[in-house]
């Protein structure tokens, strides 16, 4: 059976406190195990409202109706003052997910900060943010997140090799369409990279004539059988306005002969060497800014 890696970024409180839940009460119900991915510092999320002075922005806040997909709440957040600590609020939903066995993974410290400054910060500043929220997760669930995940798969060398101090069994950073090891300055490194290669519900949706009648349909036409297929979800999306959809689509999925797995197992069961791959910034249709990929 055709396994497709199931990868879930959660990136604000709302998404914490209920989207999590939600899924996690779903996979169970269809027994999935998945990869969550938590950001567990403050919940800046609404200062990306700045970035409505980009007109590339303002046309994807208004194709995927965003106000409505989101919520105020999110869209609001720490725009004038320092947002919630997520790890605080949402506690109680990140270790539910991981009594319940999925794998869980750092996805930063601020979200926020991270998708604005990644690109400035150096190797010692992207080790100390991955270490303050490690230890949260550490101190939330009883173990040390088994993995990371870039926000916005925003990632660069200084990133890379922040995350070589760690004992992560491999990263998730970038788009692309195998599982590789990343490799600066023609050195190898050790931390295999399990990119993205689905398109996201945002990138779909208000495009080519994607709605949520046809939205599943035309997702599964971009997996590639006999091919490394990871799908990432949003807790703030999935998890919540777009819940039923959701299920809709793993129902879909299932008939179609498809199971859904965590990203760790893509390379616990690799039976051959990992290839070397690059990673580097490049734009795709339907996301706002530069984002990683595998080259």
């Amino acid at each position: 059976m055709q396994k497709i890696g199931l990868r879930i970024d959660v990136d604000t409180l709302r998404g914490t406190q209920l989207g999590v839940p939600e899924l996690c009460r779903l996979l169970a119900e269809y027994n999935i195990k998945a990869s969550f991915f938590f950001s567990v510092g403050p919940d800046n999320m609404g200062r990306h409202l700045w970035r409505l002075l980009r007109p590339s922005f303002v046309v994807k806040m208004l194709r995927t109706k965003a106000a409505s997909l989101y919520g105020w709440d999110i869209l609001l957040k720490g725009t004038f003052w320092r947002g919630p600590s997520i790890g605080k609020g949402g506690a109680a939903a990140i270790l539910q997910a991981a009594v319940e066995g999925h794998e869980i993974g750092v996805h930063a410290w601020d979200h926020h900060g991270w998708q604005a400054g990644v690109d400035n910060w150096s190797t010692a500043q992207v080790q100390t943010l991955l270490e303050k929220a490690g230890d949260v997760l550490q101190q939330l669930t009883g173990k040390s997140p088994v993995s990371s995940a870039a926000p916005a798969w925003r990632c660069t060398d200084h990133v890379l090799l922040a995350k070589e101090k760690f004992n992560f069994s491999y990263s998730s950073d970038c788009r692309g369409y195998s599982v590789f090891i990343p490799e600066i300055g023609g050195k190898r490194l050790h931390t295999p990279q399990i990119p993205t290669t689905l398109p996201t519900y945002d990138e779909l949706i208000g495009s080519q004539g994607v709605t949520d009648t046809n939205y599943n349909d035309r997702l599964l036409s971009f997996v590639q059988p006999g091919q490394l297929n990871i799908l990432t979800i949003h807790a703030e999306v999935e998890g919540i306005v777009c819940h039923s959809l959701f299920r809709r689509f793993l129902e879909k999925a299932r008939d179609e002969g498809y199971s859904f797995c965590p990203l760790g197992d893509f390379v616990a069961n690799a039976t051959e060497p990992l290839p070397s791959g690059k990673v580097v910034s490049n734009e795709i249709p339907g996301r706002d800014g530069w984002i990683s990929i595998q080259r």
